[in-house]
């Protein structure tokens, strides 16, 4: 969410700061790597499950409590890495009722076990922890703590970690290829607010100082970064839907000073959403855990099974169309946009940052969906091509792998426009939807990497997609059509960075229709009416491309 957010900031005119979160432009050093890169210390444990146990102090802006690591060795050894950012404490870490040495590198800490933990061995280990995290300037779109006041005046508290990540406030293994099973989140909250987490409430446990403990339990698996808290003095109703899962638990939580405002505006978006999701994408990823959407202190967030809003109850993106089309007014930009990552980003979540574009592209690419669920394909067409306004084309959309680095913004805009044109080059709705569904029933609560979301694709629609996937993926152009038109005869040609593109494309071979046509990076001829000029000579729109006429 952060960089489209980032970018919209600036589309909008309104003061941010730098785009790329994360630096693009900064060399890659030993902290990044650290951070980025699944070495032995990293691999050698699988996280089954996390117990994380911690009071948040409004007052100090501080967290102080614990996190139980439960795991499975994967390889004998003796060391390992979790992660803490350097601000914050490492009180001790307790094995088997003892103390293990530790050392720390960075935001990198390093635990010594008495002897070797074998292979396939189940073990535990807790960190207990104290300090005062970062606090975020710009939330969300550089990550921390997040302190506000309500209209009324009272505490309201939360965080936002994408991309920078939650070590920043609480140890794990933090790196995405590697989701925790289940995970207990027990956040103690001051007295007379409450707290709302990810997952479902099992019990709210009285504190001597009058503070309360909500012990929230989330029964799939989650990334770190989705994990969060929010305090506030709420009110909360509930709901269902009956889909495809069967009966799916709506939880609303908004301020108590805004919740009559909330209520219809929430009403008019979420169970249409829902059924609209459920039909391009396959079933909520996250019965269990049900869903539930909170209002936030900041912008918004894809936190799963807690998504975070704070869009101010208004249509669009706070008020505003991205696309310029004014279909993007008919609906609340946040609550769509975040809810798509419940498929894409928190079911199907990508290993390295680097390929955050599955998670982005096709989030945005909800949007023309929605669009068309809630008006017509033809509206659907409209918005996904009136994003590419905001594309920049500036770095490639994937990063730098192991080191902790997304690319481009344009995986949003750029991203789904890319889905969109492999729409078009499948020409069949009845085959697509099915790729859609099937990538989040085979992914299901996995990791992946951009080749096997690639694959899939290739493999289930029958095209030759690579040299598609690599020109939008990993290049900063994207193809651009040559064409010259004399004498009833078209001639055209590909100018693309990988060699061999042949993408087919859809031009006005007559006047009122599209034809498809097959351009290679050689020039090629095709017949053309008499009526087809240069002047009126027109590419399919739908796909996204450049296109040049020569003499």
């Amino acid at each position: 969410m952060n960089k489209l957010i980032l970018l919209l900031v600036f589309a909008l005119g309104i003061s941010a700061s730098n785009a790329q979160m994360l630096g693009k432009n900064q060399a890659n050093s030993r902290a990044d790597s650290l951070r980025g890169t699944l070495t032995p210390l990293r691999t050698c444990y699988d996280i089954n499950y996390y117990h994380l146990d911690v009071k948040i102090d409004i007052d100090q802006k501080s967290v102080s409590g614990s996190n139980e690591f439960v795991f499975t060795a994967t390889q004998d050894f003796t060391k390992l890495q979790f992660d803490l950012f350097s601000n914050l404490k490492v009180e001790k870490v307790v094995y088997n009722r003892s103390e293990l040495p530790f050392t720390r590198e960075y935001n990198a800490v390093f635990i010594t076990f008495p002897k070797a933990i074998k292979k396939g061995v189940k073990d535990k280990f807790t960190v207990f922890y104290s300090g005062n995290p970062t606090v975020a300037k710009n939330p969300p779109w550089d990550g921390g703590f997040i302190f506000r006041k309500d209209s009324a005046g009272n505490p309201w508290a939360s965080v936002a970690c994408q991309g920078l990540g939650a070590s920043v406030w609480w140890p794990n293994k933090d790196h995405q290829s590697d989701e925790v099973d289940s995970m207990l989140i027990s956040i103690t909250a001051p007295k007379g607010l409450q707290d709302v987490s990810n997952g479902r409430l099992r019990s709210v446990v009285p504190q001597p100082d009058g503070s309360n403990k909500y012990n929230w339990f989330v029964s799939n698996p989650i990334n770190n970064y989705d994990v969060a808290f929010y305090i506030g003095k709420y009110s909360h109703w509930q709901d269902s839907y009956a889909g495809e899962g069967g009966k799916l638990s709506i939880d609303y939580w908004a301020l108590q000073t805004d919740s009559a405002k909330a209520r219809p505006h929430w009403d008019a978006d979420v169970k249409p959403m829902l059924k609209c999701f459920e039909y391009w994408f396959g079933p909520y990823p996250f019965y269990k855990d049900g869903y539930k959407l909170v209002q936030a202190p900041h912008l918004g967030m894809e936190h799963q099974s807690a998504v975070a809003y704070g869009n101010g109850f208004k249509k669009g993106y706070l008020g505003r169309d991205l696309s310029g089309t004014g279909h993007g007014l008919k609906w609340d930009f946040i609550t769509i946009h975040e809810s798509g990552h419940e498929w894409f980003g928190n079911n199907i979540t990508s290993k390295d940052i680097a390929d955050m574009w599955v998670h982005e592209g096709f989030t945005d690419y909800s949007e023309t969906l929605f669009t068309e669920c809630s008006e017509s394909k033809q509206a659907g067409n409209e918005y996904v091509i009136g994003l590419r306004k905001n594309i920049e084309n500036d770095i490639p959309i994937i990063g730098p792998y192991g080191v902790n680095k997304e690319g481009s913004g344009d995986m949003y805009y750029k991203g789904a426009n890319l889905i969109h044109t492999i729409r078009q080059l499948i020409n069949n709705d009845e085959k697509f939807r099915p790729i859609l569904r099937g990538l989040n029933k085979t992914f299901y609560h996995k990791t992946v990497t951009t080749a096997e979301i690639e694959n899939y694709i290739a493999k289930q629609s029958g095209l030759k997609l690579d040299k598609i996937f690599n020109q939008y993926l990993r290049y900063t152009k994207i193809p651009l059509l040559e064409y010259k038109i004399k004498n009833g005869t078209l001639s055209h040609r590909w100018i693309t960075d990988v060699k061999g593109f042949d993408m087919p494309i859809k031009v006005t071979l007559k006047n009122g229709t599209y034809s498809l046509i097959m351009p290679t990076n050689e020039w090629k001829s095709t017949k053309i009416n008499a009526d087809i000029t240069p002047e009126n000579f027109k590419i399919d729109p739908l796909y996204y491309v450049d296109s040049k006429k020569v003499d």
